[in-house]
């Protein structure tokens, strides 16, 4: 967790046979938060490049593709053509210091 900025985002692929799949997770604090990189509006990956999930300020989560803005804690859509959907999360721990799927 140390190699994540406070706040930060970090996007990665994992792999399973022929299934990929594509998430981020998210620091706030001593908080980490993950989810499945897909826009609800249009099932876009959210980052434009690189990993930037997070507005400039990063206290939220922005749809690089149609600039909604989703909440860090929960991934609901507060503005946006998708206001009130959410993103779907994925459950993530801490153990020592590594960020793990839980």
């Amino acid at each position: 967790m140390a190699d994540l900025p406070d706040p930060g985002a970090k996007g990665f692929l994992f792999r399973a046979a022929d299934k990929l799949f594509a998430g981020f997770v998210i620091r706030k604090g001593e908080a980490v938060f993950g989810f499945v990189d897909r826009c609800p509006h249009a099932g876009l990956p959210l980052a434009g490049f690189g990993d930037r999930f997070l507005t400039r300020r990063g206290d939220a989560i922005l749809c690089a593709n149609h600039g909604a803005l989703f909440r860090v804690t929960d991934g609901v859509c507060v503005a946006g053509p998708c206001a009130g959907a959410r993103l779907q999360s994925w459950p993530v721990r801490v153990l020592e210091g590594a960020v793990l799927a839980a």
